[in-house]
């Protein structure tokens, strides 16, 4: 069972497009949150993943963050791999290129 924040925050990710990222920030200023760290544990928390695409946030500095509630190496690989799939590009310092991030939703 999930919180009607976390219903809020899922009902949301589900705008965002393949190929496209949005930050933990704009989501949280999209719902009318003030806490970006809010957002993530929502995420960290996602029951219905992929098909509610939380791998589709990332960091401000346009880093991914983290993946499924973890920081580690592999989790953060299959954050990368899911964006790359979708035809998220990557910068050469491994970060999402402007060009991918909604600022708005």
């Amino acid at each position: 069972m999930v919180s009607l924040f976390q219903e809020t925050v899922y009902k949301a990710l589900k705008q965002i497009p393949p190929g496209k990222v949005t930050t933990y920030g704009v989501l949280a200023r999209h719902i009318g949150c003030r806490s970006a760290q809010a957002i993530g544990q929502a995420l960290k928390h996602n029951p219905f993943s992929p098909n509610v695409p939380c791998h589709r946030v990332i960091r401000q500095d346009r880093s991914l963050g983290g993946f499924k509630g973890s920081w580690e190496t592999t989790k953060c690989a299959e954050k990368r791999n899911l964006l790359k799939s979708e035809g998220v590009p990557f910068d050469a310092a491994g970060k999402v290129q402007i060009s991918a991030i909604l600022l708005s939703l």
